[in-house]
C-alpha cells in the first residue's frame, strides 16, 4: 500500500482492534467478522471479535462529521456551510436564517412611490422672496 491515506486507514482499524481487545474481559473467542481493506493493489484483513464488531459499530454510528450542519428547512438539503447557508437552495437556515431575512428585507430598496420616497426626492421649496 503506497497510498498514505489508505496506510493511515490501516493503521487506525488495527490500532482500534488492539485497543478494543486489550480492555476486553475474557478473550472472545473465534471472529465473529471480518475486514479487509484494499488500496493500490494491496489489502489488508483484519478479524474482529465480538467486542470489536460492537465497539466499531458503535463508534460508527455515534461518529459526526464537524462539517454536516444539518438539513436545510427550505430544500431538505444536507449542504448547509458553516453560515448556516444551503448551497442547494442557497437560503440561510434556521432562526439565524430568519432573522437574516427579516433584516435584509428592511434594507431592501425602497419603494419609489411610497410618500417617504418622494418628500426626500422632491425639489427643496425655495423662499418666497
Amino acid at each position: 500500500m503506497t497510498s498514505p491515506v489508505g496506510y493511515e486507514l490501516v493503521t487506525a482499524l488495527r490500532e482500534f482492534v488492539e485497543r478494543i481487545e486489550a480492555v476486553a474481559p475474557v478473550p472472545d473467542g473465534p471472529a465473529v467478522a471480518s475486514v479487509s481493506v484494499s488500496i493500490d493493489g494491496g489489502e489488508a484483513s483484519l478479524s474482529l471479535s465480538g467486542s470489536v464488531a460492537v465497539s466499531l459499530i458503535m463508534a460508527l454510528r455515534e461518529y459526526h462529521d464537524p462539517r454536516d450542519n444539518g438539513r436545510c428547512e427550505h430544500c431538505g438539503g444536507r449542504r448547509l456551510d458553516s453560515n448556516l447557508m444551503c448551497a442547494d437552495c442557497q437560503r440561510p437556515n434556521g432562526v439565524f436564517g430568519q432573522l437574516i431575512m427579516e433584516r435584509a428585507a428592511r434594507h431592501a430598496a425602497p419603494d419609489p412611490d411610497t410618500d417617504l420616497v418622494k418628500d426626500l426626492t422632491a425639489a427643496p421649496e425655495r423662499p418666497a422672496g
